[in-house]
């Protein structure tokens, strides 16, 4: 999907997207109000930001594997520090949602699919110091960047695993009965993005939060969100347009919400 065609969705989007006044449903009511549209700035996020603001300025180089969109044999390139910050990490708006999200939830254990430097990994690592954290990343060169942030962080609660996707998920999930929450954040692909979606699925409970990024990010990414939505497993989706959640609560009512964030 071009620029030009992403930001006409993201327009129409904003125009027809609901707000909490229009949603009916309790749970997802609640969820607006006290998590996805609080503001309230912590001290968590300044000290995550600063990390970020030292990386966008560093051009060290350094030569990284990828296996993600656009990479589907895992191309080998040379990018600087801060390119990686500028364009993998997350913006502050929705890493800080990751935050607030796991904050709100207190999973146990978390699975996160696409570490890049550990921004968004570091967020949900301070928001639970007590979750046990997995997270995976294709290149090796930035698995090992990651780890040294989360140490300039102190943080102890993340596990880095190395390696494609397609052969470390599976590995992990043969010894995982469940996991409490899973950020989609690599492999930016309709095929891939639903194999890991059926994967997990199988290692999902009633309370299970899945987070997908990047559900408009190409034509594909669309169709495999839409697709998510229509699992006979999934119970409520909200679409924040660069972010969707997935729930999967019996009590609930299936339902498919596009709110404004």
């Amino acid at each position: 999907m071009n620029k030009f065609q992403l930001i006409i969705n993201y327009l129409n989007y904003r125009f027809t997207a609901q707000t909490k006044y229009d949603v009916h449903s309790p749970f997802v009511f609640q969820l607006l109000t006290n998590v996805i549209n609080d503001k309230t700035v912590l001290p968590a996020y300044k000290e995550i930001e600063n990390l970020r603001s030292s990386l966008l300025k560093n051009k060290t180089e350094i030569l990284i594997e990828d296996f993600g969109a656009g990479s589907l044999k895992g191309n080998t390139k040379t990018k600087t520090l801060a390119e990686i910050a500028r364009n993998a990490a997350k913006p502050p708006k929705y890493a800080q949602l990751l935050y607030r999200l796991v904050k709100h939830f207190q999973p146990d254990s978390l699975l996160e699919l696409g570490t890049s430097m550990g921004i968004s990994t570091a967020y949900m690592a301070k928001a639970s110091p007590a979750t046990k954290i997995t997270t995976i990343e294709g290149s090796e060169a930035i698995a090992k960047l990651a780890t040294e942030n989360f140490s300039l962080l102190n943080l102890s609660n993340i596990k880095v695993i190395t390696g494609n996707f397609d052969v470390q998920l599976p590995l992990l999930l043969e010894n995982r009965h469940e996991f409490d929450f899973v950020f989609f954040d690599g492999n930016h692909r309709k095929i891939p993005t639903l194999s890991y979606f059926e994967s997990c699925l199988k290692h999902k409970h009633n309370d299970s939060v899945f987070v997908f990024d990047d559900i408009h990010w190409s034509a594909e990414m669309e169709e495999a969100w839409e697709i998510i939505k229509q699992s006979p497993e999934v119970t409520v989706s909200i679409d924040l347009f660069f972010i969707g959640l997935v729930f999967f609560r019996k009590a609930s009512t299936k339902e498919n919400f596009i709110i404004r964030f």
